[in-house]
């Protein structure tokens, strides 16, 4: 698939293009047998849903913890439940291949039931909710087993932590080069190199690894920690929807349009921010902020100053850029109680749902600059905030890649809106099939949900 649903600015082409495009999925296929990764557990079953091509699993509870395997991790009880080292497993060293310097860190290890997906999947992407003091840093990998019973080898997913010191603190990366010739990971996201042909995803295993400086007490605490399986049909149309309830939720506009030129360490400054920009309003809209000291670094002359925190806090070292889709969903998740995931929906139907219940998503979404009309650019990959609905049933977005602040709210046609961001295919400006996101979404909630929040969530296979 091409990576031209990555999030990225606002262009006709994307910044970066790394995956090749996709050769036909086929329609969703039956759940295939039992299959077992190398030293798994007994797999996990779960009914699947026939109207669903996304399977999502996180471990977040006493009893999900439990179940794992540990080697020096403990589990936190109490209202979040989590983990934490207890007795470092071992100690390694690591050399950060973005500063060069080599440090010893004490590690220990957690890894999870084999999860069986609902799902035979083509993609799979990681995701996790953690708090990281300095000195610390986690590692998150996935192993899948194929339809054929093969395994793939402990891919990593992630490396990552809030902070960015450069005399404490590793720098934020994905792993480029890792592939086993029937997969391959793509910055954020597993996906088989022939989707058509190739053998499934229909189960994995996710390995946890958390880091420390030798001789400290300072941990990282893990409260989720899962991925999102999926099978989206290949089409370059997708069925309409009728109109749900009309609603719109009040959520605070930026404008990454208004950062151009700043910080241009940080994926090129602010043409480029549609991520962290989006991940910015949900956080406010949930009453969360950066303290005053978080921003201290920022020019006083700049507006806006938790935009450019946002950027900086969520930049991936190895992909250049602030568009990597769990890197913001753990950003998200450094504020008090606030809960951040990456999945998939199947529907604008979903969606509606969620904004009924008060729950705004941030959606990915690539075309051309007729296709959506009123938005005056074309995209190769771009998020948006999705904030309600009107009476007549069209999107009501909060679009960061607007003039100002003021302009932000836009009203886009439900059906192009909903063609744009659900196709898996589409032509790019050159007549090029490339990929499309196929429904991929950033959602944001906060540990303490009401009845109608968590059963929306449940709807769409979160808790």
């Amino acid at each position: 698939m091409d990576r031209a649903d990555h999030p990225d600015r606002p262009d006709t082409m994307s910044r970066r293009s790394v995956l090749a495009t996709a050769a036909a999925l086929t329609a969703l296929a039956a759940t295939t047998g039992p299959a077992l990764a190398a030293g798994g557990t007994a797999l996990e079953r779960r009914a699947p849903r026939a109207d669903r091509f996304v399977d999502n699993r996180f471990w977040t509870s006493y009893e999900d913890w439990r179940a794992g395997t540990a080697e020096g991790t403990a589990v936190v009880t109490g209202g979040r439940p989590g983990l934490r080292i207890a007795k470092p497993a071992g100690r390694t060293d690591y050399t950060d291949p973005h500063t060069g310097r080599t440090a010893a860190w004490e590690y220990a290890r957690w890894t999870s039931p084999t999860h069986r997906s609902t799902v035979p999947a083509t993609e799979v992407i990681a995701s996790w909710n953690a708090r990281t003091p300095a000195g610390t840093w986690l590692q998150v990998e996935l192993m899948a087993t194929y339809a054929d019973g093969s395994g793939s080898p402990w891919y990593v997913m992630g490396r990552w932590t809030s902070g960015d010191d450069k005399e404490t603190d590793i720098r934020r990366t994905s792993v480029d080069g890792q592939t086993d010739g029937k997969s391959t990971v793509w910055t954020d996201t597993l996906s088989l190199d022939d989707a058509a042909a190739g053998p499934r995803v229909v189960s994995y295993r996710l390995r946890l690894t958390l880091y420390r400086t030798p001789g400290t007490t300072a941990t990282p605490t893990v409260w989720r920690l899962g991925a999102m399986a999926s099978a989206v049909p290949d089409r370059f149309t997708v069925p309409a929807s009728a109109p749900g309830v009309a609603k719109e939720l009040t959520v605070p506009r930026y404008s990454q349009e208004i950062h151009v030129g700043q910080y241009p360490e940080y994926d090129n400054g602010g043409e480029a921010w549609c991520s962290p920009t989006s991940s910015q309003m949900i956080i406010e809209y949930w009453g969360r902020k950066p303290k005053p000291e978080d921003l201290a670094w920022v020019d006083p002359s700049y507006a806006d100053p938790q935009v450019c925190h946002a950027a900086r806090q969520t930049f991936d070292y190895q992909y250049d850029g602030c568009g990597n889709w769990p890197f913001n969903a753990a950003y998200a998740a450094t504020y008090t109680d606030l809960q951040g995931v990456v999945t998939r929906l199947a529907s604008l139907t979903e969606l509606e749902q969620l904004i009924a219940a008060g729950i705004p998503a941030i959606t990915s979404q690539s075309f051309l600059k007729e296709e959506l009309t009123g938005a005056g650019y074309g995209t190769a990959g771009h998020l948006m905030t999705v904030i309600g609905f009107t009476a007549d049933g069209d999107v009501i977005a909060n679009d960061p890649a607007s003039p100002s602040n003021d302009a932000v709210r836009r009203i886009y046609k439900r059906r192009e809106w909903e063609n744009i961001w659900l196709r898996t295919k589409r032509y790019n400006s050159t007549g090029k099939v490339v990929s499309g996101t196929g429904g991929v979404c950033y959602l944001y909630f906060p540990v303490k949900l009401s009845t109608a929040q968590r059963q929306a969530l449940a709807v769409v296979g979160i808790r």
